[in-house]
């Protein structure tokens, strides 16, 4: 037919076209198809598809290095289908008759992709931050990178010079403050003045009892007799309610020195006066002895003794 004609001068072109650029050793296969192909023209076989010959040349062209190199087949998971051709006319043997240009041939769109290649490298750091310098903050002794060991007592002996003076300071000043401390919490100097007060004993005659201030608080001071001092130490001390011997209340059995509050509630007890001779709280109604011990009354203790001295015969100072 007209197209079966068409397609074979087409294909015969392609191929003429094809030996003319490849090289030498590809053009003999190419020429020896052509001559294949006027051979099977002449003997005119009519069991043998017209197509045949184009196919196996087009399956040998793929073959070539030359189209190999500058082509990439990507082959599909298809199968190729297999038409019987129905041949008309005397049925005649087929010699040498093979199904290999189906495997061949390629299946799918031609792809040609092409690029450059080389090895590359990225250095990740950078190069402009400046170390820091703590020059100015050192010593010059040890700025040296190579300074020697022998200098290293030289630079510890000024660090502990440092080192102790900052102590020495840190201790005077704590001293200081401490002691600004305690002293705003003791007492004024009128206070200290009223702490101690001194007593000339010639001015109490014997067998009276003369009351002072001292540190806000009345202070009894008792001259006593000879009679008075027999009695108080001759009292049993398993009698009385808050057991004390006269010899552990005064230093000087002639004389009595004992703050004037009762200690049943504060009150001021009275001098010579009470049922023993001694003191008595009118108040509620506690009666002491010469010696200053309660012997009756609601009273649960006796009476304060404060702490006294005898500097001289005839001088006490109390407190």
């Amino acid at each position: 037919s007209n197209t079966a004609s068409k397609k074979k001068r087409l294909m015969r072109l392609f191929l003429q076209t094809c030996c003319h650029r490849t090289s030498s050793r590809h053009r003999q296969p190419v020429c020896a198809l052509l001559k294949s192909e006027k051979k099977s023209r002449k003997r005119k076989n009519p069991s043998i598809p017209e197509d045949l010959p184009a196919a196996r040349m087009i399956g040998n062209l793929a073959k070539l290095s030359y189209v190999r190199g500058v082509t990439q087949s990507v082959a599909s998971g298809l199968k190729v289908a297999t038409v019987a051709v129905k041949a008309e006319g005397k049925p005649g043997a087929v010699a040498g008759q093979t199904q290999v240009v189906g495997s061949d041939l390629p299946r799918n769109v031609v792809r040609v992709s092409t690029g450059f290649s080389g090895p590359s490298q990225i250095r990740l750091a950078h190069t402009d931050i400046q170390t820091p310098d703590f020059s100015d903050y050192r010593r010059d002794q040890v700025k040296r990178a190579n300074a020697k060991n022998s200098s290293a007592d030289e630079r510890a002996a000024f660090t502990y010079l440092m080192v102790g003076g900052a102590c020495v300071t840190t201790a005077y000043v704590a001293k200081s403050m401490v002691s600004t401390f305690v002293s705003s919490m003791s007492a004024s100097a009128d206070v200290l003045a009223m702490a101690k007060i001194e007593i000339k004993l010639s001015d109490i005659p014997e067998g009276k009892s003369v009351t002072f201030k001292w540190r806000g608080k009345p202070l009894f001071i008792r001259h006593r007799t000879p009679a008075e001092i027999s009695q108080e130490q001759a009292v049993a001390t398993g009698t009385l309610r808050d057991p004390q011997t006269d010899a552990e209340r005064v230093k000087n059995p002639e004389w009595l020195v004992v703050i004037g509050v009762c200690t049943h509630l504060g009150c001021v007890p009275i001098a010579n006066a009470g049922d023993f001779g001694g003191y008595y709280c009118p108040c509620h109604g506690s009666h002491y002895d010469a010696s200053g011990r309660i012997r009756k009354g609601p009273a649960p203790l006796n009476l304060e003794v404060p702490f006294y001295e005898f500097p001289e015969d005839n001088l006490v100072v109390v407190g």
